[in-house]
């Protein structure tokens, strides 16, 4: 059994009701990913499995066994930040920085999600390309809290990213 992580395979944690998040950060040291409210209601600890967004304090980490779970530390390419990190420094998509990890993750996820076609509460057309508004990201991206202010300069860089 293994679960690779931002591309390294690693060994599921020993006992089976540890969450994902809580072996990310307690036995991979992999800190980017943040505990808010471990409850699932503010996006800190989103993740991507398999290119989609999940939660990673509602998941178990046995649960992912042969599945690719990338973190905000998986999606630089060495020294050079993904392009949504960098428009988010860009756009002071961040003040304390909390939630941003998850706020990216989400992002990149929702992108996916959009450009599969995947409908939102707000989208006019159930039936076809999804077109990332303002309004269609902000509803999308509504799982993700940003307690400090940081909302205008987090959807500014999404759009001017992945949308």
């Amino acid at each position: 059994m293994s679960i690779v992580v931002n591309g390294l395979a690693v060994a599921p944690p020993g006992d089976p009701r540890v969450s994902l998040l809580d072996h990310l950060r307690e036995t991979l040291h992999l800190t980017g990913t943040k505990k808010g409210c471990n409850q699932g209601a503010c996006g800190a600890c989103t993740v991507l499995v398999d290119g989609e967004r999940i939660l990673s304090c509602l998941a178990l980490a046995v649960q992912y066994d042969g599945r690719d779970v990338t973190t905000i530390e998986g999606l630089a390419e060495g020294d050079a930040l993904h392009p949504l990190q960098a428009a988010f420094i860009e756009h002071d998509g961040f003040q304390c920085g909390y939630c941003t990890p998850g706020q990216i993750c989400s992002a990149i996820g929702m992108a996916a999600e959009a450009k599969r076609g995947v409908p939102s509460h707000v989208s006019a057309d159930l039936g076809g390309a999804v077109t990332l508004t303002r309004e269609e990201v902000q509803e999308r991206m509504s799982g993700n809290l940003c307690r400090c202010g940081a909302h205008n300069g987090i959807i500014d860089a999404i759009l001017e990213t992945v949308a």
